[in-house]
C-alpha cells in the first residue's frame, strides 16, 4: 500500500491503521480495468450476489464457457436462450437481471464507454437502471473495475462485521458507521479493503 494512505490512516484512526498492519502483505493494488472488460465484470456482479467466492468463481466459469471463444459481449448474450443462462446454476431472476443488462447496453440506454467520465453517483444513478442492479453492485464496480480510492459501501455486511471486529461495537448503527467512514476519506476504499481483510483472518 501506498506510503501516503498508509500515514493518513496512521494519523486519522490508529485501529484501522494496527489492523493494516496485520494485513498488509495480502493487499494489492487497486487498479482500473479496460473499458471492453466493464459489461463481463457486471455480468459477474449479477451473478456474484448473495454467494460464496467458490460458488461465484463455479458460476462463472460456466457461464464464460457458454460464449464461442469465450467473446463475452451484449450482442452474444442476448442469443443463449434463458435456459442455458439458467443451466449455469443461477437463479431465474439473475437470467432477467443479465438479460436485462445486456438489453440496455445493447440499445445505448447504459453506456458502459461513459462511466470513467462520470462522478461517483452519476456512475451509480448510471448503472442502476439496470434491473437487478443495485447500489451494492454500482459500489462494487466503482471500487475494483474503475478502480476509485474513496468508496465506502454501506450496506455492506462483511464491512460491518470488520467493524464490530476492530472496533469491538456490536450491530453498529449507520450514523457511527459514517462518523467513522469520515475519517478514512479520501481513501475510504483501501479502508474497506482492510476491513474485509481483517474480518476474514481467524
Amino acid at each position: 500500500m501506498n506510503s501516503k494512505i498508509k500515514d493518513h490512516f496512521k494519523k486519522t484512526d490508529l485501529k484501522l491503521f494496527k489492523a493494516l498492519e496485520k494485513i498488509e502483505d495480502g493487499l494489492e493494488e487497486i487498479l482500473p480495468i479496460l473499458p471492453q472488460e466493464y459489461f463481463f465484470r457486471l455480468c459477474r456482479g449479477i451473478i456474484s450476489q448473495q454467494l460464496s467466492g467458490r460458488v461465484v468463481d463455479t458460476f462463472t466459469e460456466r457461464f464464460i464457457a457458454l460464449f464461442p471463444n469465450k467473446k463475452i459481449s451484449p450482442k452474444a448474450l442476448l442469443k443463449l436462450s434463458e435456459e442455458k443462462l439458467r443451466g449455469i446454476g443461477i437463479s431465474w431472476a439473475k437470467v432477467k437481471y443479465l438479460i436485462d443488462l445486456a438489453s440496455k447496453v445493447e440499445n445505448k440506454e447504459v453506456v458502459l464507454q461513459d462511466l470513467p467520465n462520470l462522478k461517483n453517483e452519476e456512475v451509480i444513478l448510471h448503472l442502476t437502471k439496470v434491473k437487478g442492479i443495485g447500489r451494492w453492485t454500482a459500489e462494487m464496480f466503482l471500487m475494483f473495475s474503475l478502480g476509485r480510492p474513496d468508496i465506502f459501501s454501506y450496506g455492506d455486511l462483511g464491512l460491518r462485521r470488520g467493524i464490530e471486529k476492530i472496533y469491538k461495537i456490536q450491530n453498529p448503527e449507520k450514523s457511527i458507521v459514517e462518523k467513522l467512514s469520515q475519517k478514512w476519506a479520501p481513501y475510504r476504499t483501501w479502508a474497506c479493503r482492510v476491513l474485509w481483510g481483517f474480518h476474514d483472518i481467524k
